[in-house]
């Protein structure tokens, strides 16, 4: 409408041989389209408050999300769970921004050839994330997972720990100067609980220090913390979305 308007009026052609004033006017109207496309994302960190309850990583768990990225998970499975019926009855309560306001980079992801894995923390034993891991089929026999078994042999390593929690704090997440300072010693403690309940459970002895440890600790944190509440769940499942 806007070109129309300038041709009706003859000034078209006259501005474009105005390079200097074409050139300031094209740079206008890239700016206008920066400012509100980019606005959003400068404010949304005011309504992003984590919810109470929701804290970042353990070192462990940082350790373990990285191997998820490093062998791919996240191109296989979402951690978004969305607000339609089918979602809810399936993996449970719908994905909200203040769950995931640690969460960086996010892994929230689109494409799913494997289930969801917003809500699979506590969902299963250690066990069976161990046994899931080595050899898919052996807890779903339909799975075409490919297996990991390495995960069970190779050792963690937590020399660049500390370094990793404080990156995450310079981008804002609130570790503490313990917590940064001694990752690798608070890792190793949380390491040694989660296989010692690996073998009360039965499961193989001597995965402390192995990386599937590290793996379970981050599978076993996902969606326990900050989940809608139940009267939102129904709510949503009701309408089919979200309460306004």
């Amino acid at each position: 409408m806007f070109n129309r308007f300038i041709k009706a009026n003859g000034r078209h052609r006259r501005i474009e041989g105005w390079p200097l004033v074409f050139t300031v006017l094209t740079v206008l109207a890239i700016l206008v389209g920066t400012v509100v496309e980019f606005a959003p994302l400068f404010l949304v960190d005011q309504g992003m408050a984590p919810n109470p309850g929701v804290e970042p990583w353990t070192p462990l768990e940082v350790a373990g999300r990285e191997l998820y990225i490093r062998e791919g998970c996240n191109n296989c499975h979402s951690q978004m769970i969305r607000p339609f019926r089918q979602e809810l009855e399936r993996y449970g309560p719908f994905t909200t921004p203040a769950e995931t306001a640690y969460e960086t980079p996010f892994l929230w992801g689109s494409k799913r050839t494997g289930p969801d894995l917003a809500r699979v923390g506590g969902k299963y034993p250690h066990l069976w994330h161990v046994r899931h891991m080595e050899n898919p089929r052996s807890t779903s026999p339909n799975s075409i997972m490919p297996p990991y078994p390495w995960l069970l042999t190779r050792t963690m390593d937590l020399d660049g720990l500390s370094g990793q929690m404080r990156a995450l704090r310079t981008v804002g997440l609130p570790y503490t100067d313990e917590q940064v300072d001694n990752a690798a010693a608070l890792a190793r403690a949380q390491a040694e609980t989660i296989a010692a309940e690996i073998v009360e459970q039965g499961g193989p002895d001597r995965l402390a220090d192995r990386e599937i440890t590290a793996l379970v600790a981050f599978l076993q944190r996902l969606g326990t913390m900050g989940a809608a509440s139940t009267a939102e769940v129904a709510t949503a499942s009701n309408s089919g979305g979200p309460t306004p």
